[in-house]
This record gives C-alpha cells, sequence and structure tokens, in this order.
C-alpha cells in the first residue's frame, strides 16, 4: 500500500469516524432530527448545485424517481431517524463502533438477498461484532451513558443502511454518483419532515454550537468522507475497506478526549473483538475475489 493511499485512508477514518462526536456536540442545542435533518438539506443542494452547475447532470425520468425515493428513505429517513435516536442514548463511541458493523450485516443480508448459503466463517464475523458491542457497552449501561432503547435504534439504523447498502448495489445506475447521493439525500431528508415535526417537543437553540456541528457534519464527514470512501474503493475495494477498521479506533478517541466519555478495559476488548470479526469478514471477500 503507496503512502498517498494510506494517509487519504487514514483521513476517510478520522472524518467518517467524527459523526458521532459532531452529532452530541449539536445534540446540545437542537433536538436530534432537527440536527441531521438541517444536515442533509443542506448537503443534498450543494451536491445537487454541483451535479447540475459544474457536471451538467440530466433531471432523474421515470423509474429513476421511485429507485432514488427508496434509496433515500432506506439510506436517509430510516437510516438517520434511528441513528440520531439512538445516538442521544448512548456514547458517541459506542455509534461509531456500531457503525463499524455495516459491513459484517451486509455480507449476510446479501447473502439471503441472492440466495446464497451464508458461510460459517461470515456466521463468525457476524457474532464476534455483536460480542463486541455488547461488551464495549456493558459498563456504559451501569454508567448510564447508553440505554437499551438507544442499543435498540442503532440496531435498527444499521439494518436500515444494510439494506440500502445491498438496494444500490442491485440497481443499474444511469446517472452520476453525484446526482445519485445528491438527490438520494435531499429526498430522504424532505421524507424526513413529518417524523421531524411529530417529534418536536423542545425550542431549540441555533447558537454556534449548533452551526460548527452542522457545518462539521456537512462538508468533512457528508461531502469529504464520502468522496474519500468513493475514490479509495476505485483504487482498490479490498484494501479501502480495511480502513473501517480504523473508524471505532478514532470514534472512542473522540469520545474521551472531546466528550469525557469513559474508555475502559471493556472498551479495548470490545474494539478488538469488532476488528477481529471485521478483519474475518473481510478476509472471506478477499478469498472470494482471488478465486473469482
Amino acid at each position: 500500500m503507496n503512502l498517498k493511499l494510506l494517509l487519504l485512508g487514514i483521513l476517510f477514518a478520522a472524518s467518517w469516524a467524527s459523526a458521532s462526536a459532531a452529532a452530541k456536540f449539536g445534540l446540545r442545542s437542537v433536538e436530534p432530527l432537527v440536527l441531521f435533518q438541517i444536515r442533509f438539506l443542506a448537503a443534498g443542494i450543494i451536491m445537487l448545485a454541483y451535479s447540475f452547475l459544474i457536471q451538467k447532470d440530466r433531471l432523474p425520468k421515470g423509474k429513476e424517481w421511485r429507485e432514488l425515493t427508496i434509496f433515500g428513505v432506506l439510506n436517509v429517513t430510516l437510516y438517520l431517524s434511528f441513528f440520531v435516536l439512538g445516538i442521544k442514548e448512548v456514547a458517541a463511541g459506542i455509534g461509531s463502533l456500531s457503525t463499524a458493523t455495516n459491513p459484517l450485516f451486509i455480507s449476510i443480508l446479501s447473502a439471503f438477498w441472492i440466495g446464497r448459503s451464508v458461510k460459517l466463517g461470515e456466521w463468525m464475523a457476524v457474532l464476534l461484532g455483536l460480542v463486541g458491542v455488547a461488551v464495549a457497552t456493558y459498563p456504559l449501561l451501569q454508567q448510564s451513558h447508553a440505554t437499551p432503547l438507544g442499543l435498540i435504534y442503532m440496531a435498527l439504523s444499521m439494518l436500515s443502511y444494510s439494506i440500502a447498502t445491498i438496494y444500490y448495489s442491485n440497481i443499474d445506475w444511469k446517472l452520476s454518483r453525484t446526482a445519485i447521493n445528491g438527490w438520494q439525500v435531499f429526498l430522504g431528508g424532505i421524507l424526513m419532515l413529518p417524523l421531524t415535526f411529530l417529534l418536536h417537543k423542545a425550542p431549540n437553540n441555533f447558537d454556534l454550537t449548533f452551526i460548527l456541528s452542522v457545518l462539521w457534519l456537512i462538508f468533512p464527514v457528508s461531502i469529504l468522507a464520502v468522496q474519500l470512501w468513493l475514490y479509495l474503493l476505485k483504487v482498490d475495494a479490498v484494501k479501502a475497506s480495511f480502513f473501517l477498521f480504523l473508524c471505532p479506533i478514532f470514534g472512542f478517541i473522540y469520545s474521551y478526549f472531546l466528550l469525557d466519555e469513559p474508555i475502559t478495559y471493556h472498551t479495548f476488548l470490545g474494539t478488538a473483538l469488532v476488528i477481529v470479526g471485521l478483519y474475518i469478514g473481510q478476509r472471506k471477500k478477499t478469498e472470494k475475489a482471488t478465486s473469482e
């Protein structure tokens, strides 16, 4: 692996893992869905503006609107709704650790999607990931840094994201990647509006903390991290996937130094189990790709 790819991979992991901590700061000022509602509508508008003005992309047509809407509901409306409700109930490090297990669930769900039998190694990888999250979460439940309801929300968000990824990979898209991302984020954000108003309870304080949180979630996370990830996938998809291992490590570093959330030996053991699970899962993918 060359130095450029290594540095870009580390920058991706550091940027992507910062989402949970940035969200925690934003939640000090506004309600969860309000924070991400504004983030995704703004990110969608920015990407669509770039798509139309710079790339000269066309508008979606026919069934593309339905495909984009379904993708947006799964990848934004449901995924983010559950995620922001969950991150309010759990430590930021647990949010990053849970997100890192997504590739494991995607491998299992994709097998069922195409009617392929799930290999023993894939089940083992998922089991290690779940055990790792449980171990890391255990002391946080006792110290009120996580709740059972929050963990349920995080599980539902992972499920929705995994289904969205499989759905995306099975569509023969004709639009550019920027247009697809822009439309699915924008449509998903629009469809989140009813839930945002329904769950509205307290006044929101659109202060400097909120502004900085949203700007960070839009640019370093939604734009920079995603573009880096797409670049890494294009260069070498197998090597790119290994940078996901760094995400939970960065997540706990942010939560400890920025949010004063505890790190214990449970944290290290749980994170190690998740990383081993990810390694097993990615090794199986590598072996499959090599055999093909």
